[in-house]
């Protein structure tokens, strides 16, 4: 990708996705599709335990496309992004976590220990840059990473999809994290696919951990890791079968009793939950 092309390189983060580029970033069928895909991964890296429920950190959350993933895995989780036209569509989507609007590179507002795992998709690589004349990238790294270590329970994976300009940029990004405590390292799928090559950046906050293997070989043939991340996702949809039909009155009434448990205010139940609207005319 050409620098001048990078969204990074064209405006701070929270004027470039401004109440235009944030309505359009949502109603992107193949935007959706691809930070479908790229949350399900960075899910699977997290290597959560099966058949529970975690509370998890989406930074860089934008409209809640990530966030929808995670809910739809069971999870609990809160979004933080420094765009407010992408929270606010994020508001008017009902997305399911809890909003912040906050700046990463000041550091994580979170008592410690609270995370049982991070993702970010696609928004690490914005801290590369200086956005204002006070801004030091290298501190603003550490402050995050050292903030985001202290939030996160210990023995939990922090998954961060990214998009580095260069290899100076990912070996900077590498070095703060290891300097705040985490071990782990780079995750890097189809690495001979230009177009199928995907970067993450896997952590591990505390324990021996081994770095996940990534998808696709050398020699172009399907990896055994790569088949089973594939059998896994074709289990979850499996299990997702047995749920009720999104936009359906069963899944609207079980999302509404969700929001009661979390506090949040909801409207009340009637008959008229869920019907179809006839025509305008």
């Amino acid at each position: 990708m050409a620098s001048a092309g990078r969204p990074e390189r064209q405006a701070p983060p929270e004027i470039f996705y401004n109440e235009s580029e944030a309505r359009k970033y949502t109603q992107n069928s193949r935007m959706i599709e691809i930070q479908s895909t790229l949350s399900e991964r960075a899910i699977e890296l997290l290597a959560l335990p099966e058949d529970q429920s975690c509370f998890l950190l989406d930074v860089g959350c934008g409209s809640g496309l990530s966030g929808e993933c995670l809910t739809e895995n069971g999870h609990f989780w809160i979004g933080l992004d420094i765009s407010s036209a992408m929270l606010d569509v994020a508001l008017e989507r009902e997305v399911e976590g809890d909003l912040l609007l906050t700046d990463m590179g000041t550091g994580m507002p979170f008592k410690p220990g609270v995370f049982d795992g991070v993702i970010s998709i696609s928004a690490l690589q914005w801290l590369c840059n200086a956005d204002k004349k006070y801004h030091n990238p290298i501190k603003r790294m550490y402050k995050f990473f050292s903030s985001l270590y202290a939030c996160m329970a210990r023995g939990a994976r922090a998954v961060f999809q990214i998009y580095p300009e260069n290899g100076a940029q990912l070996e900077l990004l590498t070095q703060q994290s290891m300097r705040a405590g985490f071990s782990g390292g780079l995750v890097i799928d189809y690495p001979n696919s230009s177009k199928a090559k995907k970067i993450f950046l896997c952590l591990f906050s505390g324990g021996q951990q081994q770095l996940p293997k990534a998808l696709g070989t050398e020699d172009g043939v399907l990896s055994q890791n790569q088949v089973s991340f594939t059998d896994k996702r074709e289990r979850m949809k499996k299990l997702r079968q047995g749920k009720n039909p999104k936009k359906s009155r069963d899944w609207i009434l079980e999302k509404k009793e969700r929001r009661r448990r979390q506090g949040r205010d909801t409207r009340q139940d009637s008959k008229y939950t869920a019907r179809k609207r006839g025509p305008h005319f």
